[in-house]
């Protein structure tokens, strides 16, 4: 069912907004979760500081969270290059997913980021693999999962922690194949008709929801603890759903999901 906000914005300024530093992270995290127990490294190449991750407690349940960042200030910005991350930040994401299977954890994530790091540093770590085995990987956990979209969701680097049982948006979020720039500029050769793009490619949480592609919208409000109660709260009333599945019921209805796009 689709949420009804007082004023709809549109597409343009839905995507303006959705690259706002309007949440943080770790502010989510800290707002829904306790007990949250950062963990580090890929085991591989190293940590890479846009990707937040570990142990929490859930209303009684322990999950694991794993969380995109763009960083606050300038040089955290810089460090985590806006939210996108390096291959090594997909492959920690990767491992700890892992390690919430083996031990029956609930998987949440939070996406934030205008797509996977471009850089050659990047394509020299393998950054193609790293998102395509988050992706099979995702197929096959036995666990819920549940991904919440609450800034940019751009292309493969969110599409590498959001193939889940279920995928959420904050109402002021974007999800797409890549930004409304880049569609502009494929197509039309000029980026400056973004705001034209922006209204063709659907993108918007609201397009989103009546195509079948998300589940559900989180709506927003000045108070961020208004916010978190309603995920938390939403979040235990899901995976409660999920876990009444069989995994292999769980599994099946995942892929299913995502063979019907």
């Amino acid at each position: 069912m689709a949420a009804l906000f007082r004023r709809e914005l549109t597409p343009v300024q839905v995507v303006k907004k959705s690259r706002e530093d309007r949440f943080s992270a770790r502010e989510i995290i800290s707002g829904i979760f306790t007990d949250f127990i950062e963990l580090h490294g890929d085991r591989y190449a190293g940590d890479d500081a846009s990707v937040i991750g570990g142990l929490a407690n859930l209303g009684g349940q322990p999950v694991t969270v794993i969380a995109i960042d763009k960083g606050t200030d300038i040089k955290d910005k810089l460090a985590k290059r806006n939210g996108s991350p390096e291959p090594y930040g997909y492959r920690k994401a990767t491992r700890l997913m892992d390690q919430a299977a083996k031990f029956g954890r609930p998987i949440i994530t939070f996406i934030n980021t205008p797509g996977a790091f471009p850089g050659k540093s990047a394509e020299d770590q393998g950054q193609g693999e790293a998102i395509a085995d988050s992706i099979l990987q995702s197929m096959k956990y036995p666990v819920p999962m549940i991904a919440i979209v609450y800034g940019e969701g751009g292309s493969g680097g969110a599409l590498a922690l959001a193939t889940s049982d279920q995928v959420w948006m904050f109402q002021n979020a974007t999800y797409s194949i890549l930004s409304p720039e880049g569609f502009a500029a494929i197509l039309w050769k000029d980026a400056k008709r973004s705001g034209e793009a922006a209204e063709l490619m659907g993108l918007t949480p609201n397009d989103l929801l009546a195509n079948g592609i998300i589940e559900y919208i989180v709506p927003e409000s000045r108070s961020h603890n208004r916010v978190f109660n309603l995920v938390r709260a939403k979040l235990l009333e899901e995976i409660q759903q999920l876990q009444s599945l069989t995994t292999t019921e769980l599994v099946a209805k995942r892929r299913a999901r995502f063979r019907a796009f």
